[in-house]
């Protein structure tokens, strides 16, 4: 039986195709949103780059004067204005991306192709991300400094037992909005619904059940920190209850209990992260 799959997602952005194509590989950085999940190592990630034509790389950029880091793909097909594609670098996903001339301006359909028995390590979530991403961005480009903006060193993970129900609570009642689109129904694997709030991020996840024993955790606070090993080394020196050591989700965090069983995670900070902690 075949494991090949393809998935495709579109945005209707209301700029001609020259420019949605131009935005999409020039301003990448501007539109790719910096959060700890959102690199493969959040913690060097400074910024995401597209280089020109065929052949050129699509890197998350590790060092800035040099521009290098972790190369994401290589394009194949470099056809402003119409078609853009490139094979993942990271494992086998093949990603085409089409700017169509619509009425109200540019359809942009992003599809990830996983031939049978290739391996997928991320390379399609440009499906999930991208478009969405691409079109809230486009809305907002003429009116948004042209300087990214920085996450805060204090954000909030809040757990819900129906997530995705909070979540559109958030959106609808208090107006934030989310990072990607908020699943319709409030599934278990949907872990990590991310809201930006100004500099800061406040994360909804799913709550776990309590053990009868202490209740389930809630509201975690996350620090981040310049040096997490270090600060991981002071935390244990000083008899912190470490419930979970150093684990990478993207970004780097451990997790410690206050002395009334509140859980705080510590996370490397992104190196474009302002702050002294």
């Amino acid at each position: 039986m075949s494991d090949e799959r393809t998935t495709t997602v579109q945005v209707e952005v209301e700029v001609d195709p020259q420019t949605a194509f131009r935005v999409f590989t020039e301003e990448i950085d501007r539109w790719w949103v910096a959060g700890p999940i959102n690199f493969y190592d959040s913690a060097r990630a400074v910024a995401m780059r597209c280089e020109s034509g065929i052949g050129g790389r699509l890197l998350e950029v590790y060092d800035e004067a040099a521009g290098e880091g972790l190369e994401l793909g290589r394009i194949t097909v470099w056809e402003p204005g119409e078609l853009l594609a490139w094979h993942s670098s990271v494992d086998d996903v093949e990603i085409t991306v089409r700017f169509v001339a619509v009425e109200r301006g540019t359809r942009v359909v992003v599809e990830a192709h996983v031939p049978e028995g290739g391996k997928d390590h991320g390379g399609s979530s440009w499906v999930r991300v991208a478009p969405y991403w691409l079109g809230a961005w486009i809305a907002r480009r003429d009116r948004q400094s042209a300087t990214r903006s920085s996450l805060s060193r204090l954000a909030l993970t809040v757990a819900y037992a129906r997530p995705a129900t909070a979540a559109r609570w958030l959106n609808t009642v208090i107006g934030l909005e989310a990072s990607l689109p908020i699943p319709p129904e409030d599934t278990s694997d949907q872990l990590w619904i991310e809201f930006r709030v100004g500099g800061g991020l406040l994360v909804v996840v799913g709550r776990t059940h309590d053990d009868g024993v202490q209740p389930a955790q809630t509201h975690v606070p996350m620090i981040f920190v310049d040096d997490l090993d270090v600060h991981y080394a002071r935390a244990a020196s000083a008899g912190a209850k470490v419930v979970q050591d150093i684990q990478q989700y993207g970004y780097r965090a451990y997790i410690v209990e206050d002395p009334e069983g509140h859980h705080w995670t510590i996370a490397q900070a992104l190196p474009t992260m302002r702050g002294i902690v």
